[in-house]
Formats: C-alpha cells, structure tokens, sequence
C-alpha cells in the first residue's frame, strides 16, 4: 500500500514528487509518455517559453544558464528529466491510468501496468487535457486541410496555400507568425488582442508582473480575482507589427463552415484551403471513477488543489491558486501549499 500516487510527471508531478521525497514517503508517479519531458517535446518545433530561466526552474534546482534568456520546449523537456534524475524520484513511464477509483478508505489506480493501491491520490495530469475543434469544422469540404494546433510541428507540415488560424491565445498567434514568413496567413478572433511585451525596460514582464503583485496574487485576494478575469494577453509584439504591416489579417470570430467556405461574424465570406483550430482544450477527467469529484462543466471541485473527496488532490491546473499554477514559475509555490497539508492527513 502506498501513501500515495502522483499522477503526470509533467513539472506539476514532479514538484509534488520533490516535496514528498523530502518527507520519505513510500509513493510513485505514474505518467503515460516514453520519457520525461515527451510532453514538451512533441510541441511545436519553434517553441520558446516566454518566461525567462530565472522563472523556468522548480523547488531545490535552478535552471542552468543566463537568467535573461528564454528556454526552448526541448531545454525544458531536459530539464525536467535532469530534476527527476537528481531527486531520485520515483517514476513509472509508458503507465497510462485508465481509471481511479475510490474503495472505503483506499484509492485504486487501474492501469495498463497493473493495479495500484494507496491512502491518498494527486491528479497532475496537466492543464491540456482533450483538444477541442467545434462541430462546425464538419461542415468543411475535405479537400481543407484541418488540424488542431496542439497537432501543429511546422510549416512544412502544412499543405501549401494561404492558411486560416482560428483562435487568437498564444499558441495560435505563435503559429500565424511564423507562417507568416512565407504563406498569406489570416487569423478569426473572438476579442481584441491584448499585447504585453517579453521585456520591459531590460527585464522580464514576469519580473513586473511580480513586482507589482499579480504573477502569485491568490484568487481569495482582491488583486488576484481582478487578474483572474482579464483576458490572457499575447506575449511579444511580433504579431502586432505583421498586422500594421498587413502581412497578417484579421477576422471576426468564425460562426459558420460549408464546403470550402468560412463565414466570418461580420458576415464576410472567405475560401479556405488550410485550417489550424487554436480553439483550446476541454476538461476530460471521466476517468476519475468518483462521485463528486466534477462541476457540471466537467472541471475538478477543488479548493487550492484540495478536492471535497478525502485523500484526493489537484496540482498544476490553470489558476489553482495563481496565475502561476499551470506554469512552470508558480506550480511550486502551489505544491509546496499542497504538501503542507498532507502533512497534516497522512
């Protein structure tokens, strides 16, 4: 019986994994890639993090490196199975949790490995769950071309033509950009774009947004709710420039498809041949087997990572507490809370 298991070893695990260690507890971490660190690895190739190494590192290691500099997805991805390496952590790979499950007092975690047993179970599974693409992209002709951005690796990988990026957050405006270079690319939002640049006078924006109280502002504080509810800005203002300069367009949010045809909200009409769907993610928690443990829109109940079901527990989810949560700078801020109080339950 193990009194506990982590579940992701993304940088949320493990930073639960490190605090645990600390405390000798008999437990594992169960993730389902092939190495540390796959996560990072299979994202775009041209990946670069907007916070800089001095906010990239997790509890008791230091990122290596210049402090000012941005690390790429696959520095991060070494990163990680460096940390997992140091602390000894205990890490099964290639174990994909099908199912957990709650008998009496202990937890059962079905997998593709086997069966395990513990007293307390921590979901790290990671902000990115199940990528969603709207029902109208159905309507589309499939002679378009149609992924989802989290599918994206490269230009080459999209057939050539002008391309279409639905979905203005980071991710979707990172890609546009860098197609930009050489297709006629245009990109449908649903709001106004709020640019923050990655540096401000010789420093970091995650610098002054820590200065001034916001990055770690909890969300039972007056700053941290009203930082809650503004949008997420776009970082850099590469994306800025190409639209003055009309090497990106812009469109109204999408609102219906049909054949080879994009209707835009202002009721203009576009033909397209490629489509990238930077659309976001949806909760898919079903196999959390227990009553409870879900709000109607399929999100975890929790408080700061504590679920009303005794023994279960969340790290890493998108304002857990903080802006922070979900990112590599705040998670272990949020672990570090978590682990004060399964002190005081095991």
């Amino acid at each position: 019986m193990l009194d506990m298991i982590v579940i992701g070893a993304g940088q949320a695990g493990l930073s639960m994994g490190y605090y645990l260690q600390q405390g000798g507890y008999n437990f594992v971490i169960l993730d389902g890639e092939k190495r540390i660190g796959d996560t990072w690895r299979n994202r775009y190739d041209s990946l670069i993090l907007f916070t800089p190494k001095s906010y990239s590192s997790l509890p008791g290691m230091r990122f290596e490196g210049d402090n000012n500099t941005l690390p790429t997805k696959d520095e991060i991805a070494d990163y990680l199975a460096a940390y997992a390496k140091r602390f000894l952590l205990p890490v099964k790979m290639e174990t994909t949790v099908h199912k957990v499950q709650k008998i009496k007092n202990t937890f059962k975690v079905s997998t593709d490995k086997g069966i395990f047993h513990s007293k307390h179970v921590i979901i790290a599974s990671g902000a990115f769950q199940k990528p969603f693409i709207p029902s109208i992209s159905q309507s589309l002709s499939k002679e378009v071309f149609q992924i989802h951005s989290s599918q994206y690796q490269s230009p080459e990988m999209i057939p050539g033509g002008p391309v279409l990026v639905i979905g203005g957050g980071n991710s979707g405006t990172q890609i546009a950009t860098e197609l930009a270079e050489n297709r006629e690319v245009t990109i449908a939002i649903s709001h106004p774009f709020k640019f923050l640049p990655v540096n401000l006078l010789g420093k970091s924006i995650f610098y002054w947004l820590e200065k001034i109280g916001l990055l770690y502002a909890g969300t039972d504080t007056r700053r941290g709710s009203w930082f809650q509810k503004q949008s997420d800005p776009i970082f850099g203002l590469e994306l800025k420039h190409l639209i003055r300069e009309e090497k990106i367009n812009i469109k109204p949010r999408v609102i219906k498809t049909q054949g080879r045809e994009i209707i835009f909200n202002d009721h203009s009409k576009k033909n397209v041949q490629n489509i990238i769907w930077s659309t976001g993610f949806v909760p898919d928690y079903k196999w959390i087997d227990i009553e409870g443990v879900l709000d109607a829109k399929g999100f975890p109940l929790h408080k700061r990572g504590v679920s009303p079901i005794q023994g279960l527990y969340y790290i890493g989810l998108p304002w857990q507490h903080q802006r922070g949560s979900a990112l590599i700078c705040g998670v272990g801020k949020d672990a570090k809370f978590l682990y004060s109080v399964l002190e005081k339950m095991i």
